[in-house]
């Protein structure tokens, strides 16, 4: 059997056992395409990317059958780039940038659903910035593009937007400035003109449950393959758990597919996956689309594997091979399986981190867990990079049960094991708390 060689770009070692855990993996060699520092840490240059990938690429002694990502920008957009230039299998540049786009991606959505919040543009060069006419407090504020949830602010007030403008202003050329690099080699529409890769999006804020639908397109037809609950702490934005699969009426999971058939459709992908991230509101009736990722969540592998028997990831190579990308259903080891966000809500120096032998003795310990611990010792948690804007995320733990309450025991007795202390300081942002 000849292997087929695959390039992940920002492969990791926490999701290289997870790739080597997908169906016909004998027969496939990943390897490492950009590290994930080079990808996201500092200025963004891609351009520089792109040489680093090329120069990887020209230099391989073999066949190139694969090139994939699962990471946001710019690993998104470079997986479409490279696999024109190299004849390997992805969607359009084009597709992708309409999802990470936000606000290009709102303009597609709404020319397909009504699903969505009202929005606008902000500008952020006015000596005295507004919320966009017809959109009402509360509301989000984001730039078009960011890392995982980085500036994007939730705003009551007159007062709070002016603040949240003030630090997106500050912030947002890291990763706009180099995503206009991309939006040059597009050819854009009309309703684009003059957008550009920085500019700030304002939309009404969502209310009710917040859940992740997963699929892929594949020969132009769209398939979705989970659907998950998404659940914050207590009177915060900052997710607690991501839970699959999810508990909804099986009538509202229908319509989920629906819409996210209707939108994907729209954006016009095809031969990748996608995560689309919603809220159903119990007291409406209503689903509305938070946001559209053009790849699915490397977050939910384990989850995916612990319940269908298979991870995620299978679709993204099988897509990228030209293979049947169709995952198992129900045939993992457990009924439901959780990924939990263990944050702090407060800045500090992290202490008392435990080491390698520790976390695979409470892997060992705890049957169905994975303990993935965020910052080393002595880290000061502010200066983490890409965190939301209220929370720093100490560990990410993955448990499997058999029912809510085992997923929750197994995730206490996690937290309780891990013994991770602080250096205590003040706040380091608005409405913050201890956890």
């Amino acid at each position: 059997m000849q292997m087929k060689n695959i390039f992940v770009i920002g492969l990791d070692e926490a999701n290289l056992p997870t790739l080597q855990g997908v169906p016909d993996a004998r027969g496939y060699r990943f390897h490492q395409l950009l590290t994930i520092e080079e990808l996201q840490q500092g200025e963004v240059s891609v351009p520089d990317l792109l040489e680093k990938a090329q120069h990887t690429l020209d230099a391989f002694d073999g066949n190139i059958d694969a090139i994939v990502g699962y990471w946001d920008f710019p690993v998104s957009t470079l997986v479409p780039i490279l696999s024109e230039r190299y004849g390997t299998r992805s969607t359009s540049l084009e597709s992708i940038v309409k999802c990470e786009h936000k606000y290009w991606s709102r303009l597609e959505q709404q020319k397909a659903v009504d699903a969505h919040p009202r929005f606008g543009m902000v500008d952020l060069e006015a000596a005295e910035p507004k919320p966009p006419e017809g959109v009402c407090f509360p509301m989000w504020l984001k730039p078009a593009l960011a890392y995982s949830s980085e500036l994007a602010f939730g705003v009551k007030n007159q007062e709070e937007f002016l603040e949240a403008v003030a630090e997106i202003r500050e912030g947002i050329s890291r990763v706009g400035r180099p995503f206009e690099y991309i939006l040059d080699r597009l050819e854009l529409p009309p309703e684009m003109d003059g957008v550009g890769g920085m500019v700030c999006l304002a939309e009404e804020a969502l209310t009710g449950i917040q859940v992740a639908v997963e699929g892929y397109v594949h020969d132009g037809k769209v398939t979705v393959y989970g659907v998950l609950d998404s659940i914050n702490y207590p009177d915060s934005s900052s997710f607690l758990r991501h839970q699959y699969p999810s508990t909804l009426p099986e009538p509202v999971i229908r319509r989920l597919h629906d819409v996210s058939e209707r939108v994907m459709r729209q954006i016009g992908m095809e031969a990748a996956t996608f995560s689309i991230e919603f809220f159903y509101d119990p007291q409406t009736d209503d689903i509305n689309v938070l946001e559209i990722n053009p790849r699915h969540s490397q977050s939910h592998a384990e989850l995916f594997e612990y319940v269908d028997g298979a991870p995620n990831h299978h679709c993204m190579v099988s897509l990228a091979l030209g293979k049947d990308p169709s995952l198992p259903h129900r045939a993992g080891r457990y009924e439901t399986a959780a990924k939990w966000y263990y944050r702090w809500f407060a800045d500090g120096v992290v202490h008392s981190v435990p080491t390698e032998e520790d976390i695979e003795r409470i892997e060992r310990d705890i049957s169905g867990v994975v303990v993935d611990v965020v910052p080393p010792e002595g880290q000061r948690l502010s200066r983490i990079p890409q965190q939301d804007s209220y929370s720093y995320e100490l560990a990410h733990i993955f448990t499997g049960g058999h029912s809510e309450k085992d997923l929750s025991e197994k995730y206490d007795r996690c937290v309780a094991a891990l013994s991770l202390t602080f250096d205590r300081t003040s706040p380091g942002g608005r409405d913050q708390k201890n956890v």
